[in-house]
């Protein structure tokens, strides 16, 4: 039986086999990052696929797809491979960390989330979304690889546990709704993967890119209800000196 690693890994490995890169800029999380960047020398970027939000050049990658590595550093950035619970990279390194629809797939969220700590430095951001609330589960977070949802309160603690504070969040994300279509696009999934990879890359995903909406953050959590996906901006806290 396959591990969680191999199936999230096969999964990514043939949609971006058959994707094209798609410019930070052409994102609605761009106004938020590119006003972050004069505060960002050191950048991480976790789980990109062929969709980074943060500037290629320069900016350090994590991946688990070979194909997603070799095109961020044809392109100038500084891509390796490995795991978001074990990162590479030394303590307190950067000031600017992101993490989009990646660690909802993680079975150890919480080490997760010491890592992002680790290698921020204090005071650094670190900018990520995850999908909301247990009851909105459908056959699509299995079959994407998605190991949760969280509940709202659940997240809150499990940030403060790790020296990350909430600072501002809004409504994201793109899931179908519709459960004729989320049905429909699950079997196309299942037994025409090849094509409904290309229709999913080709024509699903520039529309989808198209109607993006604008990102409405409030200072703090968001009022979830009826979110189905969040995307929070978050500081590393300063940890007093006697408590080191």
């Amino acid at each position: 039986m396959q591990n969680r690693h191999s199936i999230n890994r096969d999964f990514y490995d043939a949609l971006w086999s058959g994707s094209r890169l798609t410019r930070p800029d052409r994102f609605n999380t761009w106004p938020l990052i590119s006003g972050l960047l004069p505060l960002a020398l050191g950048r991480l970027e976790i789980g990109p696929g062929l969709r980074p939000r943060l500037p290629i050049s320069g900016t350090c990658f994590v991946d688990i797809s070979p194909p997603v590595i070799e095109r961020l550093k044809a392109l100038g950035g500084i891509a390796v491979p490995g795991e978001i619970t074990d990162l590479p990279f030394s303590d307190g390194k950067f000031e600017l960390v992101c993490a989009f629809d990646v660690i909802e797939h993680t079975d150890d969220d919480r080490r997760v989330f010491g890592e992002v700590s680790r290698v921020l430095k204090e005071g650094g951001f670190f900018i990520f979304s995850v999908p909301l609330h247990a009851r909105l589960w459908t056959k699509f977070d299995a079959l994407v690889g998605h190991v949760r949802r969280y509940e709202p309160a659940d997240l809150s603690e499990l940030l403060a546990a790790h020296d990350l504070v909430i600072e501002r969040s809004a409504a994201y994300g793109m899931q179908p709704s519709n459960p004729r279509l989320l049905d429909f696009g699950l079997w196309w999934l299942e037994h025409r993967r090849r094509e409904a990879m290309w229709w999913y890359n080709k024509v699903l995903m520039p529309l989808g890119m198209l109607f993006q909406k604008r990102l409405d953050f409030v200072d703090g959590l968001i009022d979830s209800a009826g979110v189905d996906e969040i995307v929070l901006v978050c500081r590393k806290r300063a940890v007093p000196a006697t408590v080191r």
